[in-house]
């Protein structure tokens, strides 16, 4: 009965997913590719702009995620996948379980198709205050779990990028918030976490950012 509710709950949200990650800029995983250096880890970042779980709203809130597998995700040849989701805590009850059920892959859409391709052994879940903040731009963006997560980048630019503008990717092969959305790459100048047995601290290495526009159960 429960489940039944629950894959039968309309949803929609839209918003921007940002990561950051071991690899060299640009991620390969974004093409479709294996990680620059063989595994991947990093830290996955949705706000949610505008959002509805049935008649609960769930307008400005964030999810983290902690992350890491070896190998070709898109290409379903990946080991050892593990992750740890946060989420927030200004979230009440009602919008805390509509989080769980979207998010957890319960609820349908591009969420479960992704976690049925990543498939992480969860090491751990928590309700923690998550700092978002992202420029109108898009010349930074940046989250933070106080003592336990920074993420924070820049957007990638170089001598022959117009003032302001923005290094995007179109139809990219591997995108994580799925198809038709695009991707505006950055450097990572903070790249810190220590949860739930994840553990680095570097910069200078991989970021970008996506809209996310998603609707389920379907």
């Amino acid at each position: 009965m429960t489940e039944q509710a629950t894959t039968a709950t309309r949803w929609h949200l839209t918003g921007d997913w940002f990561d950051v990650c071991n690899c060299a800029i640009p991620c390969p995983c974004t093409f479709a590719q294996p990680p620059t250096y063989g595994d991947c880890e990093g830290v996955l970042v949705w706000h949610i702009r505008e959002g509805s779980y049935g008649d609960v709203r769930l307008d400005g809130l964030n999810v983290l995620m902690l992350g890491s597998f070896t190998g070709n995700v898109w290409a379903g040849e990946h080991s050892d996948p593990y992750a740890a989701v946060f989420l927030d805590e200004r979230a009440d009850e009602q919008q805390r379980a509509a989080l769980g059920a979207v998010f957890g892959g319960e609820a349908g859409g591009w969420p479960a198709r992704f976690g049925q391709m990543l498939h992480p052994e969860i090491r751990g879940m928590d309700v923690a205050p998550i700092h978002v903040e992202l420029d109108d731009d898009l010349a930074t963006w940046r989250a933070e779990i106080p003592g336990r997560v920074t993420a924070a980048a820049e957007a990638l630019t170089g001598p022959t990028t117009a003032d302001g503008a923005r290094v995007q990717v179109h139809n990219a092969p591997g995108a994580e918030v799925g198809p038709g959305q695009v991707a505006t790459w950055g450097r990572a100048t903070v790249d810190r976490a220590d949860a739930f047995g994840f553990s680095w601290d570097r910069s200078g290495k991989s970021s970008k950012h996506f809209p996310f526009d998603w609707t389920g159960p379907d």
